[in-house]
């Protein structure tokens, strides 16, 4: 399955750079680049269990090539996961429902050789903002 253009955009670029240094900032870059959400969105409901930072999740349903589909916005109060936010969003926003349940975050993460540098807990934390996302997908399928 093809990744979206966004996804495959900051995949690229992470891969011209070597330093994980560099990495961890461009990670931050792309955190600091999100709109905030309204004060309303983060809310109990949208917060995502299982992460030790703050995290939180929108999922606004939309129409994707006639099929149903998601628009994703999210927040963390960690620079890190900011960035693990932005590039999830990247990769799951604007897609058909169906695209959404079908496509595992983690086993991409693994190719991009990120999960390695990622704490247990921010790896926990991922696997749980993945999992409310693609649950989000199952959900939008009926």
């Amino acid at each position: 399955m093809n990744q979206p253009q966004p996804f495959q955009d900051i995949a690229d670029n992470l891969s011209f750079l070597d330093d994980w240094e560099d990495r961890y900032r461009y990670l931050i870059e792309l955190g600091q680049a999100l709109p905030k959400l309204d004060e309303a969105e983060r809310s109990a409901a949208n917060k995502v269990n299982g992460c030790v930072s703050q995290v939180w999740l929108v999922a606004e349903p939309e129409t994707v090539d006639g099929a149903p589909g998601l628009k994703f916005r999210g927040e963390s109060d960690a620079m890190i996961v900011q960035g693990l936010v932005a590039l999830l969003l990247a990769l799951y926003s604007d897609r058909s429902a169906r695209e959404i349940a079908d496509t595992d975050a983690i086993a991409l993460f693994d190719e991009l050789g990120l999960r390695e540098h990622l704490t247990t807990q921010r790896s926990n934390g991922l696997a749980a903002m993945v999992g409310r996302i693609r649950g989000a997908g199952r959900a939008a399928l009926g």
